[in-house]
């Protein structure tokens, strides 16, 4: 059921994809999981065509040691609230592009939860973000994520106060 495993540590973060098609939209995801350190599994399992698998891996999720779970899907987009309404765990929605309505019947689906299935949801193929906010979750009591993630915020401050300084040597050499 488990696709892919990656770092050493207990995993902290489940990904789920709707179908490995997703897979180039999440490659962010893994990415920034890895870059801030946090262990992740991923799996596919579909909201309509394996809701029982999709059902179990969230019953199933907190007892093997996750904390987050990040579900990504596109076109009816159900697979985030199936997972949010088989746990406690926060459940974060990647909204995924395709389709007639390029996403936006993605996002809809995954956003338009009813109470009490809260999915937190990031922008359509907003995979990197979906990460960060996986991590900042975990950081509420991980001093040392919390930690890596200031110093990501100086980072990005950083680059945009040298973007602002290359803009301002061009405009002054017009």
């Amino acid at each position: 059921m488990i696709l892919l495993r990656k770092a050493d540590s207990m995993a902290k973060v489940l990904v789920v994809m709707g179908s490995d098609s997703d897979f180039p939209v999440m490659e962010k995801c893994f990415k920034m999981l890895a870059a801030f350190g946090v262990s992740y599994d991923a799996a596919v399992a579909s909201a309509h065509r394996t809701p029982e698998r999709a059902a179990e891996l969230a019953r199933e999720a907190e007892g093997k040691g996750y904390d987050v779970i990040i579900a990504a899907a596109g076109l009816a987009a159900h697979l985030a609230g199936v997972l949010a309404s088989n746990t406690v765990l926060p459940v974060i929605g990647v909204p995924c592009k395709g389709g007639a309505l390029n996403g936006v019947d993605a996002l809809y689906a995954t956003v338009q939860m009813p109470t009490g299935i809260p999915v937190a949801t990031v922008a359509i193929d907003g995979a990197a973000n979906a990460a960060i906010l996986a991590c900042q979750m975990i950081a509420i009591r991980d001093g040392e994520l919390r930690a890596k993630l200031a110093d990501y915020k100086e980072e990005l401050k950083s680059s945009v106060d040298a973007k602002n300084a290359a803009l301002q040597e061009k405009i002054a050499n017009i």
